[in-house]
């Protein structure tokens, strides 16, 4: 497949060389970028279908590696893996990047991190869209992803990638065929130095939830998510079935804000792709609602 992104670096503020898709926008009048940030255990690529299509559509998409995933460097202190310095991480691009405000696009833990910004940066955001996750979430499918994050992988070849990608996410995406999970495999692995698939994230991203125990497991993060949704425009996208962000919490968060938009993907658990047409049937109608 042909590249369709320039590779951007940038520093961190404790140092650190971080990496980025960066999605040049098709010609046009100038739109504000979109900044996409992905989940707990995975990188930009993640976004690899979703990114061409909005820059298509006139937008430059600036997909991100957070700290000790993909091609980021890795933390020497493990504790810097919490959703304030990905924050900071985030400022540091922008600044860097001559960007003054931007349309978020967060799924899951990249959610997280947009409502972060909100607290300590509120007008860098334009518009955001959360990807299935709410500023409280569901104990079982936190309990579901602590469970495996950061854990020993023994992974000799792409066949047993693949079956282990399938093995902690089929029942998000039951529809999947081998096809499927030999790409999915090829996003979340690369080649090690010993030549066989290894996991492409710093293990140790999961020292800062086993250190805060029992309590990382029930996040408030509601003044946070009042703040995102107060001022701007925001869509909320759910899995059906997602085991992290429940029916219940996301009517919660409609509740709390009323003008969100919402939509909701059928069939697909925690944590949609964006590539699928309920997603982007309700994507680009709001994308193009923003300056």
């Amino acid at each position: 497949m042909t590249q369709t992104f320039a590779e951007r670096r940038w520093t961190s503020p404790d140092g650190l060389s971080l990496f980025a898709r960066d999605y040049a926008a098709a010609p046009g009048p100038a739109k504000l970028p979109v900044i996409a940030i992905h989940g707990l255990t995975r990188n930009s690529a993640d976004f690899g279908a979703i990114a061409p299509l909005i820059a298509q559509s006139g937008r430059r998409v600036l997909a991100i590696d957070v700290r000790g995933r993909g091609r980021s460097d890795r933390a020497p202190d493990p504790m810097t893996y919490q959703p304030l310095n990905y924050a900071q991480d985030v400022l540091a691009l922008m600044d860097q990047a001559g960007i003054a405000r931007a349309v978020f696009l967060g799924t899951s833990m990249g959610g997280l991190i947009t409502m972060a910004l909100a607290a300590i940066r509120s007008k860098v955001i334009a518009a955001a869209i959360v990807n299935d996750v709410g500023p409280e979430v569901a104990k079982e499918g936190l309990m579901r992803i602590a469970a495996y994050s950061g854990q020993p992988v023994d992974t000799p070849s792409w066949a047993e990638a693949a079956a282990y990608v399938k093995q902690h996410n089929a029942i998000a995406f039951p529809h999947y065929t081998d096809a499927d999970w030999d790409a999915f495999a090829r996003r979340v692995f690369r080649i090690g130095t010993e030549g066989a698939p290894v996991l492409d994230y710093d293990p140790d991203i999961a020292v800062p939830i086993r250190a805060a125990g029992a309590k990382a497991l029930v996040p408030n993060l509601w003044p946070m998510f009042g703040r995102l949704a107060k001022a701007r425009p925001v869509l909320l996208v759910r899995g059906e079935t997602s085991d992290l962000l429940s029916e219940s919490i996301a009517a919660k968060m409609r509740k709390r804000a009323p003008k969100m938009d919402y939509v909701e993907v059928p069939g697909v658990g925690h944590a949609p792709m964006l590539d699928e047409p309920e997603a982007k049937a309700a994507i680009f109608p709001f994308l193009g609602e923003v300056d």
